[in-house]
């Protein structure tokens, strides 16, 4: 290992070593909250300041198999912003059903680090190695409450159907490196472009891989109709696990997805990417329609995370269709993809708070009447709901706007492009009616009986004051966030093109 490994891993094992000195600090300390806490934020200051300092550098470890550059950084960040924001909301709602902090906190720092490690991938082995660090803990979140038989549940559904899509996909690799000779990104970029070229053979085994391929990642994105899972893992998991299972893997399969597809299998674009727009106008349709049916909040936020799948997938369609040519596509999703963390993360906050004490469901009656019990949780969820219906001038707004507006600019290319770009505003108009529901009970329902408030702690106000700001501040200044993701689009562009 020499001095560039050093330095490009060095985010990365900080995550680690912040993850381990959890653990010992917990053990030092058994059930401090304060002193484990302590050391997870100081911890991830620590880890976000050397991801700044090595995103400067553009360093690369191993050489070559993994890379720092501008979209490692930002998504790194992203990841940091995920783990901080999860841990501020768990300990109310965790410490009233006596489930350890500590042990949630190391664990969720191990799935970041696997997110991380998924940032800077530049090999497929590497990229694997990355998604199981980040799916595993991820099992384990879901099952968080393990007195619980719904929590239980949830878990079992979510390791096994994760277990066979990872198996899939670990084979889609296997032919890719078969077919190909290696497992390096560039090198398979450079194969794929000798195919296309017409100086090299396409293979049946090749196809094989690559609809392996699609096959896993879809799962772990929770594509129609790979999605089943999510529902019961959503609902059953503890609150601010759900909040961090609707953003952390889903960003997460989203970097992979970015290294994969575009800086390995972009060549062959125009082959996958059909697949990649049936997709998206499946999930983004068949995830708000079944969301309208739902009564329990949670498990209807976990069909509109399902449909917020299908707008992510529009801007990679987009970006596809040009073959790279035009990063729009790819600016709107890394767009999307940090605004969709800010607002769902505070929506599910929300939830949390409200289900402090023991016994309260997520069902929408408990929201009935919020406003006079807790109004300030009633207007910041009224806020984060108009921001994932993408009612201006919000963080989800633009988020929709950019990869809409890709989509039509690369209409010209591919007309399906169109038609899915107003699919897409139809199904933000459809989704209006169950986000605004939630709304109507809040201000206009009685509740069914009287609930007496519980005080929250102050890393939730904190953590909700965050994700207030981050929400108003994308949607009122935009530009603040599209130029961060430009340099990291237009650098990856570069790179793979």
């Amino acid at each position: 290992m020499n001095p560039s490994d050093i330095t490009a891993m060095a985010p990365f094992v900080a995550a680690i070593l912040v993850a381990a000195a959890v653990i010992l600090v917990d053990f030092a300390w058994p059930g401090n909250k304060v002193v484990a806490l302590g050391t997870t934020f100081v911890g991830l200051a620590v880890v976000a300041a050397l991801t700044v300092a090595v995103g400067q550098t553009g360093s690369t470890a191993f050489n070559g198999a993994y890379k720092v550059d501008a979209l490692t950084t930002f998504l790194d960040l992203l990841f940091i912003s995920i783990a901080t924001l999860t841990v501020a909301f768990a300990p109310d709602y965790l410490g009233e059903r006596g489930l350890p902090v500590a042990e949630f906190s190391a664990v969720l720092l191990f799935a970041m680090s696997g997110a991380m490690l998924i940032a800077g991938s530049a090999d497929l082995i590497v990229l694997f190695l990355g998604l199981e660090l980040m799916v595993l803990p991820g099992y384990l979140l879901a099952g968080y409450h393990k007195n619980d038989g719904f929590s239980t549940e949830g878990a079992i559904k979510y390791f096994l159907l994760g277990s066979f899509s990872s198996a899939i996909f670990l084979f889609g690799i296997a032919f890719l490196f078969g077919m190909t000779g290696s497992t390096r990104i560039d090198a398979v970029y450079g194969y794929l472009a000798q195919i296309v070229a017409g100086t090299a053979p396409f293979s049946p085994g090749l196809g094989l891989g690559l609809a392996l391929l699609m096959t896993g990642v879809a799962f772990k994105i929770a594509a129609v109709p790979f999605h089943y899972w999510t529902p019961d893992a959503y609902q059953g998991s503890p609150t601010p696990v759900t909040g961090y299972l609707s953003v952390g893997p889903k960003v997460g399969a989203f970097a992979l997805i970015i290294r994969l597809f575009v800086g390995a299998l972009l060549p062959m674009a125009p082959q996958w990417n059909i697949v990649i727009i049936v997709l998206a106008a499946l999930t983004m349709t068949l995830g708000n329609l079944v969301a309208l049916t739902q009564d329990n909040v949670k498990r209807m936020l976990a069909y509109s995370s399902i449909a917020h799948t299908g707008y992510m997938l529009l801007g990679l369609a987009a970006f596809a269709a040009t073959k790279g040519q035009d990063p729009a596509g790819l600016e709107g999703l890394l767009y999307y993809g940090a605004a969709y963390t800010f607002m769902n993360l505070g929506a599910f906050a929300v939830i949390a708070a409200i289900q402090r004490r023991t016994g309260i469901t997520s069902n929408l009656s408990t929201f009935a009447g919020l406003i006079r019990r807790e109004p300030a949780l009633a207007c910041l969820m009224t806020l984060f709901l108009l921001s994932l219906t993408g009612i201006p001038p919000t963080a989800g707004f633009f988020g929709k706007f950019y990869v809409i507006l890709a989509a039509v600019q690369a209409g010209h290319t591919n007309p399906w492009l169109n038609m899915l770009a107003v699919l897409a505003m139809i199904n933000a108009a459809a989704a209006a009616f169950y986000y605004l529901r939630v709304v109507v009970y809040m201000f206009m329902r009685e509740p069914d009986s009287e609930v007496a408030v519980m005080a929250h702690g102050r890393l939730v106000w904190a953590g909700l004051a965050v994700t207030t700001v981050m929400t108003i501040v994308l949607g009122l200044f935009p530009g603040v966030l599209i130029n961060i993701v430009s340099r990291a689009a237009e650098t990856f562009v570069k790179v793979v093109g």
